[in-house]
C-alpha cells in the first residue's frame, strides 16, 4: 500500500479535471446568459426608430411641441395604443392610415388588463385638424394619434406601438404559429391587391402561420363588417399573448425580437418595456370592449368623407370606459351544499 501522503496526492489530482470542467460549464452558462440578455436588449432597443429609420420622419415637426411621455413608475395604470397599418399602395414617405387600433389598459396593482378596439370609421375631432375618421389621426404623427384616442376614451395614452402587415406576419411565425378555431369559412379575393392578399380559410380548429393569421384578423366581409372583425381581433390577440407567455416562447425571445423589431416603432423606453413585460406576464385579461359600443354609435353622412360612425353621447362613452376599467369581478357562486347549510343555519 502506498504511503498516506501519496494517496492524498492522487485524490487531489483526480479533483482538478472535475473542477476545471465545472468552471468551463459555468463560464459557458454565463456567456450564454450574457448573449441572451444582450440579444434581448438589442432587439428592444431597435424598436425605437430614430431619424431616417422612423416611419414618422416627415411629421416630426408636427409633433415637435408634444412633451415626452411621463415617467412611468410601474405602479399606476398605463395605457398603450397599438396601431396596425396597411401600407399597400402607399407612396414612399407617406404614412398609411390605421387598419387596426387597440388600446391596452394595464393595471399593475390589480394585475388586470383591458383591451379596447376602436372602430376605424369613428368620427372624431383631431386636434389642429378637421374632424375625420379616427384611423386618419396617425398620418399627423403618433402623438396626435395618442391624443385623439385619449380624448375619445377619456383616459391618457402614454405609449404607442406601431407596425404593419409584415410585422404581424413575422410575429406569428416567430412564435411558431397559433393553433386556433376558425369559426366559419372565410373567402375574399380581389384583383387590385393581388393574390398574396387573398383570404381563403376553412372552418375548424387548425394551425395558423403568419400569413393565415393575417387573413383571419383582416376578414371583415360579415353581415356586421368591422364590428365582427374587431371582436375577432381581440380574441385572436389574446391567444397570441398566451403563446408569448409560454415557456417555449420565452426561450426563443431573442429570436422573436430580431424577427419583429425591424417592423415596429414605439416610444417605449427599454426600461419601460422591461417593467411592462414583468407586469404583463403576471396579469390576466379582465375584459375587452368595442369602442364606441353599439348603443352609442350611429351612422351618418359626413359630406366628402361619406359614411362615418358618429358618437351619440361623447360623455357617456367616457363613462362607459371608466365603468369597464373599474368593474369588479363577480364573487364566485356558492355551491348547493353551502347554500343549503346557510339556509338551515347548520
Amino acid at each position: 500500500m502506498p504511503p498516506r501522503s501519496k494517496r492524498h496526492a492522487k485524490k487531489g489530482k483526480s479533483k482538478k479535471p472535475l473542477v476545471r470542467g465545472l468552471m468551463i460549464i459555468l463560464l459557458l452558462l454565463a456567456g450564454g446568459a450574457v448573449y441572451y440578455f444582450t440579444s434581448i436588449y438589442q432587439g428592444l432597443d431597435s424598436m425605437q426608430k430614430q431619424g431616417e429609420d422612423s416611419p414618422f420622419k416627415n411629421v416630426e415637426t408636427v409633433d415637435a411641441n408634444t412633451p415626452d411621455p411621463p415617467k412611468w413608475e410601474g405602479t399606476e395604470p398605463v395605457n398603450i395604443l397599438l396601431m396596425g397599418v396597411d401600407a399597400r399602395g402607399v407612396k414612399k414617405g407617406e404614412i398609411p392610415r390605421s387598419d387596426t387600433m387597440l388600446v391596452v389598459s394595464l393595471d399593475p396593482v390589480k394585475k388586470k388588463a383591458h383591451v379596447f378596439s376602436i372602430l376605424r370609421d369613428t368620427y372624431v375631432s383631431i386636434e389642429g385638424h378637421d374632424k375625420n375618421r379616427v384611423n386618419t389621426a396617425i398620418i399627423h404623427g403618433p402623438n396626435t394619434a395618442m391624443k385623439t384616442v385619449g380624448d375619445l376614451l377619456g383616459i391618457p395614452i402614454q405609449y404607442y406601438v406601431y407596425t404593419d402587415f409584415q410585422g404581424f406576419i413575422k410575429l406569428i411565425d416567430a412564435v411558431g404559429g397559433i393553433d386556433y378555431t376558425v369559426e366559419k369559412d372565410m373567402v375574399y379575393k380581389t384583383i387590385a391587391d393581388g393574390p398574396e392578399y387573398d383570404i381563403d380559410l376553412k372552418q375548424g380548429y387548425q394551425h395558423l402561420d403568419g400569413s393565415k393569421a393575417l387573413q383571419y384578423v383582416r376578414f371583415r366581409h360579415d353581415a356586421t363588417s368591422d364590428y365582427t372583425r374587431t371582436q375577432r381581433q381581440r380574441a385572436f390577440l389574446s391567444a397570441v399573448a398566451d403563446k408569448l407567455k409560454s415557456t417555449t416562447s420565452l426561450v426563443k425571445l431573442p429570436g422573436i425580437l430580431s424577427q419583429v423589431s425591424p417592423y415596429i416603432d414605439t416610444n417605449l423606453s427599454i426600461n419601460d418595456m422591461w417593467k411592462l413585460a414583468n407586469v404583463g406576464y403576471g396579469s390576466s385579461v379582465a375584459g375587452s370592449e368595442q369602442i364606441p359600443p353599439s348603443n352609442l354609435l350611429e351612422e351618418r353622412n359626413a359630406g366628402k368623407l361619406g359614411s362615418v360612425l358618429d358618437i351619440r353621447d361623447p360623455d357617456r362613452l367616457k363613462e362607459f370606459v371608466q365603468e369597464t376599467l373599474n368593474k369588479t369581478e363577480p364573487a364566485p357562486a356558492a355551491s348547493p351544499s353551502a347554500s343549503s347549510t346557510a339556509a338551515t343555519g347548520q
